[in-house]
C-alpha cells in the first residue's frame, strides 16, 4: 500500500514555543524548520510512501520543503492544526478519492524510512489507526484508508481522543524515531540520543547542548 502523508507546520515565528528553556526566539524558527526538513527528507525516503503533502502558510517553509519534493499546501481555513489537517485531507481526497493518507507530525528529527514503513504497513488493515507519542499523551501519526475519513484529534492528550474516536491504537514498539516528537527541550536531547537527521544535529549543535 502506498500512502499520501499530510504533514501540518504553523509559521515558523510561532512554533516551538516550549523549547524556550533551550532555543531563544532568534533560534526556535530555524530550529523547527530543520526539524520539518529531517522528518519530510526521511518520509520521501520511505517506501511506503507515495507523496507528502505540507499544509502550511510559512513562505520560507514552503520554498525550502518543496526544494526536497513535498507538495504544499496553503491552510487557507487558518483554524488551528485540526482544521489544516482536514483541509489538506479533503484536497488530497478530491484528486484521489481512495489513497490512504495519514497524518504525520513535523517535528520528528529523528524519523527513520524503515520504521515509518514498518509503522504505515501495521496500519494498512484498519480504517483508522494512530501512534501514540513518545510521552503516551499525544499523537504523532494518524492514518485512514481508502474511503475513510481521517477525523484528526490532535492536541494535548490527543491520544485518548483519537481511541475514543474509534482508531486503533498501533504496538508501540520498534517505532522509537516515529514516536519521539519534540516539543521540550528534554524531547530534543531524547531525539539526539536517537540520531537526528544533518540539518538537526546542525542547528542543535549551534545550541551547545550538555552531554551532546
Amino acid at each position: 500500500m502506498q500512502w499520501t502523508l499530510v504533514i501540518p507546520l504553523k509559521p515558523l515565528a510561532r512554533a516551538k514555543s516550549r523549547l524556550a528553556d533551550t532555543a531563544g526566539d532568534g533560534v526556535r524558527p530555524g530550529l523547527a524548520l530543520a526539524f520539518a526538513q529531517d522528518t519530510i527528507a526521511a518520509a520521501l525516503a520511505c517506501d511506503a510512501v507515495d507523496d507528502v503533502v505540507v499544509v502550511t502558510n510559512d513562505a520560507l517553509a514552503g520554498h525550502e520543503l518543496a526544494a526536497l519534493g513535498a507538495r504544499i499546501v496553503p491552510d487557507t481555513p487558518s483554524a488551528g492544526l485540526n482544521a489544516a489537517l482536514a483541509h489538506a485531507t479533503a484536497v488530497v481526497r478530491a484528486e484521489h478519492p481512495r489513497t490512504p493518507v495519514a497524518a504525520l507530525n513535523a517535528d520528528l528529527p529523528a524519523l527513520r524510512p524503515l520504521e515509518l514503513a514498518r509503522v504505515l504497513d501495521t496500519a494498512a488493515p484498519f480504517p483508522r489507526a494512530f501512534l501514540p507519542d513518545a510521552a503516551e499523551i499525544g499523537t504523532t501519526l494518524l492514518s485512514a484508508g481508502a474511503g475513510q475519513e481521517l477525523q484528526p484529534a490532535f492536541g494535548a492528550r490527543s491520544r485518548a481522543r483519537h481511541r475514543a474516536s474509534g482508531a486503533v491504537e498501533l504496538p508501540l514498539d520498534r517505532a522509537d524515531s516515529v514516536r519521539q516528537d519534540v516539543d521540550t527541550g528534554d524531547d530534543l536531547r531524547a531525539a539526539l540520543s536517537l540520531g537526528v537527521g544533518p540539518r538537526t544535529a546542525a542547528a542543535a549543535a549551534r545550541l551547545l547542548i550538555p552531554g551532546q
